[in-house]
């Protein structure tokens, strides 16, 4: 088969070089799509009020949630596109394409009309009050109507990225930000749409990116696109599609579960406002973890190919140079959080209560922020590799065996504060655990790769 676009190079480069390549646009884009919600928040805070941080935080679970769905076909696929792509079996990657297509549209429906019946009920159990039930109900009402839309462009926008068009992801991801940072302002302040106008401007962004994906899948002289044979589901793709995505659906999944216990704690140990204090800790949180999750997607075609292909000391290669990149990362984000917490929650609010109970839980959450950085990198590892279950007990590790025992445990000592120290203490847990099992991996690459020498 002679074809243009065949990602050749993810088994010949230089790692550092091509990390580099793949990682940045990746980056860029997680980055991105961090400040995405940060902008949602920042405008909200800032036109709304803080009581709408809070009722923005009360919605965290359910888009949790409906990230879990999204992840468990996206992320799972486009792990099966990079691993096909370096065994040289093209039929079964264009399959996987037309597969994402069916999975998402069926999982987007579903998961909303089956939760926008019950909206109220779910949101009060996720921790909302009279105070904060009206800003997450408009909110999230919007951003359900576009679930099926956030699953179709998120889910082709990760196959776009692990097809060998990094570049093509990075600038889709940019677009919607750029747009919905546009539409933010002019919906909430100009036409006083209020917490509705960020969901709509969040939805309209997602449409006109998706518009664009689709528009390169329909070309032709791309190795993926879209052809009629490939949109019917086949049970050996949507199986390994699944069994891979189950790792970050677990993981978003129980963070649903960990951000109920979080807000009901808060609620019940502080106030409103402690909750909206953690979204905006969250939100900042989460620009550095998508920074180090843009060089996972980096290093996710880089070492799922190469697996593929059996080239194990090129494995080993980019997963020790991504977690010396990530580590650079989250060491960043200790700083700014344990120096600088007051200035950064100044972006959200100038309500001083909240900017007060933001700062002090941003300090505490990354006491240990240095470590996380080795254990994204190592979870996401196994799941580039296609090892599904080591995958997903990493995944599991930091959120139900320390995070959620800390929850249940520590308030009743500390109340809020042992909310708070819950975070930073799970992280120690999980990467201890991490660095054990992966120690035993590369001992069995190393072997594996002697073995081919020999």
């Amino acid at each position: 088969m002679t074809q243009q676009h065949i990602p050749i190079e993810l088994g010949t480069e230089k790692i550092g070089k091509l990390l580099m390549k793949y990682a940045i646009p990746a980056i860029i884009a997680m980055t991105a799509s961090s400040l995405y919600n940060m902008v949602d928040s920042i405008f909200i805070g800032q036109g709304v009020g803080p009581l709408a941080i809070s009722g923005l935080a009360i919605t965290f679970p359910l888009m949790n949630l409906a990230a879990a769905f999204g992840s468990l076909v996206g992320v799972g696929a486009s792990t099966l596109v990079s691993v096909k792509l370096g065994q040289k079996d093209y039929d079964t990657a264009k399959r996987v394409l037309g597969n994402v297509m069916i999975l998402n549209l069926i999982i987007g429906i579903l998961f909303t009309v089956i939760t926008l019946p019950f909206l109220d009920p779910i949101l009060y159990f996720f921790g909302a009050s009279e105070n904060t039930i009206g800003y997450a109900r408009d909110y999230m009402m919007i951003i359900l109507l576009g679930n099926v839309i956030t699953h179709l462009y998120l889910g082709l926008n990760s196959v776009l990225r692990s097809s060998g068009h990094p570049q093509k992801a990075m600038a889709a991801t940019i677009a919607t930000v750029l747009i919905n940072a546009i539409l933010d302002p002019v919906f909430i302040f100009v036409f006083d749409w209020g917490i509705q106008g960020a969901a709509i401007a969040t939805i309209i962004a997602q449409v006109i990116s998706l518009v664009w994906l689709l528009k390169i899948f329909t070309n032709k002289s791309e190795l993926l696109h879209f052809e009629k044979a490939i949109f019917s589901l086949r049970k050996k793709i949507v199986f390994d599609s699944l069994a891979i995505g189950m790792s970050p659906f677990l993981m978003n999944l129980a963070s649903c579960f960990i951000v109920i216990l979080i807000n009901n704690g808060l609620k019940k140990y502080g106030e409103d406002l402690s909750i909206g204090a953690f979204g905006i800790v969250n939100r900042l949180i989460f620009l550095f973890i998508m920074i180090v999750m843009g060089l996972n997607q980096g290093m996710q075609p880089i070492a799922g190919y190469n697996f593929g292909a059996s080239l194990y000391g090129r494995v080993d290669r980019v997963l020790k140079v991504t977690i010396l990149y990530a580590t650079v990362i989250t060491t960043i984000g200790f700083i700014v959080g344990m120096f600088l917490p007051q200035l950064a929650v100044t972006l959200f609010t100038t309500d001083k209560e909240l900017i007060r109970l933001a700062a002090d839980g941003f300090r505490v959450t990354v006491y240990f922020f240095p470590f996380i950085g080795f254990q994204m990198v190592t979870t996401n590892f196994f799941q580039s590799i296609g090892m599904a279950k080591k995958a997903i007990f990493l995944s599991l590790t930091r959120q139900i065996l320390f995070l959620i025992p800390f929850l249940v445990v520590l308030p009743k000592f500390w109340g809020a504060y042992g909310v708070w120290i819950s975070m930073p203490l799970s992280d120690l847990a999980a990467t201890i655990a991490s660095g054990i099992m992966l120690w035993i991996q590369l001992h069995a690459f190393k072997k594996a790769d002697n073995n081919l020498a020999s």
